[in-house]
């Protein structure tokens, strides 16, 4: 995969997603699962899990950008506070709020200011007065440490350059006791380079994805217990590009081996300290 300084990824995925949120505002419609590689012929379906039939969900607030359901997995009480890292326009603080409450408290943060501009839109128009929208890096959260009983993410830590700091930044925030389901894009197994590119350019969100055992050591290294896969889910890639790389016989083998991108989610605690 082509590497990319974390700064200039960073400017890439601002200008994507704060494009998407742009036309969402403009109501030009919702933008899919574009990462830094571009749109184009990108098919966002292979991502998305159906939120419709969650309490809470927002159809305005569901831009397709998610590869998972966290908050169905994030073991929310009414009274939490539940804090989303990457909330685009709300989606899954919309649904965690209808769990946490009206004694809960749910904080998303982003850092794009049409996505801040849009959640806040769509706050307003539920009459949410315990759900606010920040403006802030995932590697440097604008939150004092131990204020989340819960932490849920969908689909941004793999495009995030430093993912230790990242997750090093989610144990800091963490009350002791609390825990994160985050869903996710990795890659299990051998896939060849060029595979790779192309689903890159077939499925945007691949970018930045890393190896799941590599992932998993990040969130161990971070300091958090009890890690534990809540639901994997493969990323077809279909026939036609890997025959463009791969003899028939080989894209057998390929599908037999297990190998390939994975939609996962993960959950972990932070344990009390003592």
């Amino acid at each position: 995969m082509k590497t990319t300084n974390a700064d200039d990824l960073k400017k890439l995925v601002m200008k994507k997603y704060g494009r998407i949120a742009e036309q969402s505002l403009s109501g030009a419609g919702n933008g899919g699962c574009c990462g830094p590689t571009g749109c184009g012929t990108i098919d966002y379906e292979v991502f998305a899990d159906d939120y419709s039939a969650l309490k809470g969900y927002q159809a305005g607030a569901d831009l397709g950008l998610g590869c998972g359901l966290p908050t169905e997995f994030a073991h929310i009480k009414p009274g939490d506070t539940v804090v989303d890292l990457g909330s685009g326009a709300g989606n899954d603080c919309f649904v965690a709020r209808q769990i946490a409450g009206e004694t809960g408290r749910v904080i998303g943060i982003d850092f794009t200011d049409s996505m801040i501009r849009k959640a806040r839109q769509n706050a307003e128009k539920m009459g949410y007065t315990n759900v606010d929208f920040l403006k802030g890096d995932i590697e440097n959260i604008p939150l004092p440490d131990n204020t989340a009983d819960v932490v849920v993410s969908n689909c941004v830590m793999n495009l995030v350059p430093d993912k230790m700091k990242a997750f090093a930044e989610t144990f800091r925030i963490l009350k002791p006791g609390g825990h994160f389901s985050i869903s996710d894009v990795v890659l299990d197994g051998e896939l060849p380079e060029a595979i790779l590119q192309d689903a890159e350019l077939y499925a945007g969100c691949v970018s930045g994805a890393i190896a799941m055992d590599d992932y998993l050591r990040i969130i161990d290294e971070a300091g958090f217990t009890s890690v534990a896969i809540q639901k994997k889910k493969p990323v077809v890639l279909p026939d036609e590009l890997l025959n463009n790389h791969l003899s028939p016989e080989a894209v057998l083998q390929f599908r037999l081996s297990g190998a390939g991108v994975y939609s996962i989610t993960v959950y972990a605690e932070k344990q009390h300290a003592g």
